[in-house]
């Protein structure tokens, strides 16, 4: 086969294949006498495996599973890599539902009549829910979550106090943060929230981001069977 050959079959552009065997997610290929690459199965395999890895894992990862199918065919390197793309995906699964479950039930939480003693500091609330203070203040910065700031002369030096409502805000914050949701879709979710849609705009949010741990999955599973043609002794030929 030719450059554009494996390009078409793999959905890749000329220039991707190229640079593929480059980086050796494909292996060595042949060349005529007059210099023109000449591909095999095993390029289009390699070519698709990657692709379908990538879009599960992340390219990184993706170019050391497909070498090392290239490198240890007949050892269980490739398969100790899978089994631990695998195990992040259901990782980010479980903290997924956990968010879901923690979410719901936080944003439904009663809130009394605001005391000046309810108020927690930053130091209090970072030790409340396992972050560092300076998280805190990275979501004060991006207008995730706002706290009051007691009276000083110098509004720099102004200390921090969370309201319950703040509190529960952080961590709504929290468990999405850890269920992989991005600051940049949190800082258009969380006025929304402030305004009341809670339970309607979480659902959606973390919905979404089921919908792409699920089709992380799917092109797992697709990288997968990938790879086991690749390793297959006709894969040569």
């Amino acid at each position: 086969m030719r450059t554009v050959d494996v390009a078409r079959r793999a959905g890749c552009s000329v220039q991707q294949i190229r640079n593929l065997e480059r980086d050796g997610v494909l292996p060595p290929t042949t060349r005529t006498d007059t210099g023109y690459r000449v591909y095999a199965e095993v390029h289009v395999l390699s070519a698709l495996a990657y692709r379908a890895l990538a879009a599960g894992t992340g390219p990184t990862e993706a170019r050391r599973i497909v070498r090392a199918a290239h490198a240890y065919p007949a050892s269980p390197e490739v398969l100790v890599l899978l089994d631990a793309a695998h195990a992040r995906l259901d990782a980010e699964r479980r903290d997924l539902r956990q968010a879901q479950q923690a979410v719901e039930s936080i944003s439904d939480e009663p809130i009394a009549d605001v005391r000046a003693s309810d108020a927690m500091s930053v130091s209090e609330l970072a030790a409340a829910l396992g972050v560092r203070p300076s998280t805190l203040r990275h979501w004060d910065a991006e207008g995730l979550v706002v706290p009051d700031r007691e009276p000083h002369r110098d509004p720099a030096r102004a200390t921090r106090r969370y309201t319950p409502a703040q509190v529960r805000d952080a961590r709504i914050v929290h468990q999405l943060r850890l269920a992989g949701y991005r600051i940049e879709p949190l800082r258009a979710l969380m006025p929304e929230l402030r305004r009341g849609r809670r339970t309607a705009d979480l659902a959606a949010a973390l919905a979404a981001r089921a919908a792409t741990v699920n089709a992380r999955s799917r092109a797992l599973l697709d990288g997968s069977a990938a790879l086991g043609a690749l390793l297959a002794p006709s894969a040569e030929d």
